[in-house]
């Protein structure tokens, strides 16, 4: 109900809420290893409380108008999701994030569906920067990053600890304008 199709291979996106959580759960138990090499979603959604916590706290952050998440589904199937972490509204910023379970790899899964949740906060919501952070280890994000043809901005050295270790997080980032003019629009 109320999904965006990303193509013409069964993918779509929508929403994500709180009454899905057994169905999240069950995809992060699938993916649980491979999402969690560089983010910490997988560590806290462990059961189905804290699974449906976590939607809820974005059940939230949409009621506030800062943050959402959305599902990647394959047919019919949970297979990972897009976010906005944050979003302030008043400054222009928000921040984009993903994740994907092994299973939907290579497909370019997340990248249509953040073009979807950028064009939406550029167009709809008035965002001026989009910010996209990764781990400089995360090859496969900052690709995606490349591929939505954002801007490095920089690294912060160690800036997290995931999981024992002390990661690097690179800093990516389109603007409104760019982002209009790469999709052969112009400023509203």
């Amino acid at each position: 109900m109320f999904a965006t199709p990303l193509g013409d291979d069964g993918a779509e996106l929508g929403p994500l809420e709180p009454w899905q959580a057994p169905e999240f759960l069950a995809h992060m138990d699938r993916g649980r290893e491979f999402v969690g090499r560089y983010i910490a979603l997988p560590d806290r959604v462990t059961d189905l409380a804290s699974s449906r916590a976590y939607l809820q706290s974005y059940a939230e952050h949409a009621a506030s108008d800062t943050g959402r998440i959305l599902g990647i589904r394959t047919d019919g199937l949970l297979v990972g999701g897009v976010l906005f972490r944050t979003m302030d509204l008043q400054a222009g910023t928000a921040e984009a994030g993903c994740w994907l379970e092994p299973s939907a790899v290579g497909r370019g899964l997340v990248t249509r569906a953040s073009r979807v949740i950028i064009d939406w906060a550029v167009e709809e919501r008035g965002v001026h920067r989009v910010e996209w952070l990764a781990s400089s280890e995360n090859r496969a994000s900052i690709a995606v990053a490349r591929r939505l043809g954002m801007t490095r901005d920089g690294v912060l050295r160690e800036s997290y600890v995931h999981r024992g270790r002390r990661l690097d997080t690179e800093v990516w980032s389109v603007l409104a304008p760019e982002w209009r003019a790469a999709r052969g629009r112009t400023e509203r």
